[in-house]
């Protein structure tokens, strides 16, 4: 049975305290962000992860005036509702970037209004591309999205990724990239013990959803359940016994994750290559070769 949460602090938190509540959908930096703020004291053995599901794109709005990351030092910049998966990785990030900034924290469809005014001199939100919130914006409009550098203390905790002109032609210029970061979702649960009935009500969760989870990726699903790799890895957190042992037992045979490296490869030590390669046939192609190299490296 769903529930609507309110983002991923307080579905940790619902997970750890709520007896209703077995499953939360949280973004993979929750942990890094409590353990910072000392919320839940070790968290880190009383919270699992089942999988990591999609990739969540970092997206900073600015007005006119502002050319990088820096230029926002001391202005107002909206980090969503306090609490939030957006103002969460926002307060991470721009720690991380040593950029003091005036958080606000407005609704994101009032924030862009107001950034367009110069109220605010920007405004980040955290969804998978592209977000139908951006969909009206014209390049008229005089906003833009700015550039994230992939520096190595934020790719401890992100990945790189990068935004397209196709996927906002009123933010990006036809045929540019703006670089930026990506959030994982995550499948979030208590860490039961394996003589409870919670524990056992999740196991039987967990062998349905990774059984079907094909059905996931078939249309009319969102292109973003083909990103979704049941077998990734999770650094800083531990995976639940139970969908441990059912991928052991199963052996998937997922390029997915694969896949994700190598983007994640060619956009930071690569950045030339990817420019260069403008489609998705391009990319496609590109990692079909790279398989293919792999394999005969292998024999």
């Amino acid at each position: 049975m769903p529930v609507i949460g309110q983002g991923s602090l307080q579905n940790v938190a619902d997970a750890l305290y709520l007896k209703g509540i077995d499953i939360g959908i949280v973004q993979s930096d929750v942990l890094a962000y409590v353990k910072r703020e000392g919320i839940h004291p070790s968290i880190e053995q009383r919270i699992n992860y089942i999988t990591k599901l999609y990739n969540e794109e970092l997206h900073l709005i600015v007005g006119a005036g502002v050319n990088s990351v820096a230029d926002l030092a001391g202005k107002k910049v909206n980090f969503g509702s306090e609490g939030s998966g957006t103002f969460m990785t926002a307060s991470i990030v721009f720690d991380t970037m040593n950029v003091e900034v005036r958080p606000t924290n407005f609704d994101q469809a009032l924030a862009i209004e107001k950034v367009k005014s110069g109220e605010l001199a920007g405004m980040v939100y955290i969804v998978g591309k592209p977000a139908s919130l951006f969909r009206s914006v014209k390049p008229e409009d005089g906003l833009r999205l700015l550039p994230v550098p992939y520096t190595p203390e934020l790719l401890e905790t992100y990945l790189p990724a990068q935004l397209s002109s196709n996927d906002y032609p009123g933010l990006i210029p036809n045929g540019d990239r703006v670089e930026t970061l990506a959030v994982g979702a995550v499948m979030a649960v208590y860490n039961w013990k394996p003589d409870t009935w919670r524990y056992a009500k999740v196991e039987r969760f967990i062998d349905s959803f990774f059984s079907q989870f094909e059905q996931f990726r078939q249309a009319p699903r969102h292109p973003k359940w083909r990103e979704v790799s049941l077998t990734a890895q999770l650094p800083g957190w531990t995976r639940f016994p139970p969908a441990e042992q059912w991928l052991a037992a199963n052996q998937i045979a997922d390029t997915t994750t694969l896949r994700d490296d190598f983007q994640a490869f060619l956009s930071e030590q690569a950045p030339g290559v990817v420019s260069e390669v403008s489609s998705d046939a391009d990319r496609d192609a590109l990692f079909e070769q790279f398989l293919l190299w792999q394999k005969q490296r292998q024999q």
